[in-house]
């Protein structure tokens, strides 16, 4: 039987009006702003009624057909990101589309933010695209360091709607933008079209701490929905948990809506945890459903081990045998992009069938 109810009793209550006008506020704190006062002012009293009144998608359509409920008003945003995906997905399916690999440098450091140098990851993933190229292979390269660099330019954190209900997680995520809570500027709808419009991936990480860096995590927790999502969100009108939860206990077939691309891993460090991270990456591809392009698609290597960050870069200049490798991973995963394509890549355990599908 469906579970009765869904547990409450975490999240707080609403800001008081000082609290939410202060916070509002903080964006206009350049003294610059102060001539147009009277505006903000007027301005924060709209935002204020937004936030009380929880106007998430202040513009929505009717669903229509091939929804569940087709009357129910579905965010437009969300409407025209899920259109995007379906086109991209069509042109990935067709076999005249030119062979596509995604390239993301996952490095928060670039020069035009507090470092004032770019990362070694974003030279690799130049490296890669040059061996791309030589290949016949289109390459989008996804710059993961703009999060830190470009106004307001957001990849806003997943909200745990799986751990509720599997299909009340949505494809394309339906949390953001939130209007209400003023968390707009998520980059993440035009992620999911450039993993669904790629026939490979390689990602390209340092790692920091010990683990990817929080640029590459919120991407990686954002495509929660990739695997598993739900393409309807009429079905659970929105967000209601007793919904999605019944649904999932009569049976939900998690669709790996990624599936079926190729992915390599490029790796690097300069102390420890290069392993822990490539494995970890490795793993959660797999999962999707994406397929490896070989050993030496998935590299992890130290660049300049102890050495002192300032000569780093001189240190990746002197290790050609690290620029092979990383032209190597990428020469794998465009053979295995090519080789899937032709119908002569497949996985060994493809037509297994999974007795615990999640």
């Amino acid at each position: 039987m469906p579970p009765s109810t869904a547990r409450k009793g975490q999240a707080p209550g609403h800001h008081s009006r000082d609290v939410f006008r202060q916070r509002f506020m903080q964006r206009f704190t350049d003294p610059a702003f102060q001539a147009e006062r009277a505006s903000l002012d007027r301005l924060e009293a709209i935002a204020w009624q937004a936030y009380e009144e929880g106007r998430k998608a202040p513009i929505t359509q009717r669903a229509g057909e091939g929804f569940a409920d087709p009357d129910y008003e579905l965010s437009v945003e969300w409407v025209e990101a899920r259109q995007r995906l379906l086109a991209a997905q069509a042109r990935w399916a067709r076999p005249d589309t030119p062979p596509r690999v995604l390239l993301v440098s996952c490095s928060a450091r670039n020069d035009g933010s507090c470092p004032g140098e770019i990362a070694k990851t974003y030279r690799l993933a130049k490296i890669a695209r040059e061996a791309m190229d030589q290949a016949g292979i289109e390459t989008d390269l996804l710059d993961l360091s703009l999060l830190t660099s470009d106004y307001d330019r957001h990849i806003h954190p997943c909200k745990g709607c799986a751990s509720t209900a599997m299909p009340l997680c949505h494809w394309p995520c339906s949390c953001y933008p939130n209007h209400s809570l003023g968390q707009t500027g998520d980059w993440m709808n035009e992620i999911y079209e450039r993993w669904v419009s790629a026939h490979g991936v390689l990602l390209l990480t340092p790692v920091y701490w010990y683990q990817a860096t929080s640029p590459l995590k919120l991407m990686i927790d954002r495509l929660v929905c990739a695997d598993g999502g739900n393409p309807d969100p009429t079905s659970t009108h929105g967000k209601k948990a007793l919904e999605a939860k019944a649904m999932e206990l009569d049976g939900w077939s998690y669709p790996k809506h990624l599936a079926g691309r190729a992915y390599g891993v490029v790796v690097h460090g300069d102390v420890a945890g290069i392993e822990g991270v490539r494995r970890s990456l490795s793993d959660w591809l797999e999962w999707m459903g994406l397929v490896n392009a070989g050993h030496r698609s998935r590299l992890d290597r130290f660049i300049g081990y102890y050495e002192p960050y300032a000569t780093s870069h001189d240190t990746l200049d002197a290790d050609l045998d690290v620029q092979e490798e990383v032209r190597n991973a990428a020469r794998a995963v465009a053979r295995a992009v090519l080789a899937l394509r032709a119908g002569q890549l497949v996985r060994p355990d493809e037509a297994l069938k999974e007795p615990r599908p999640k």
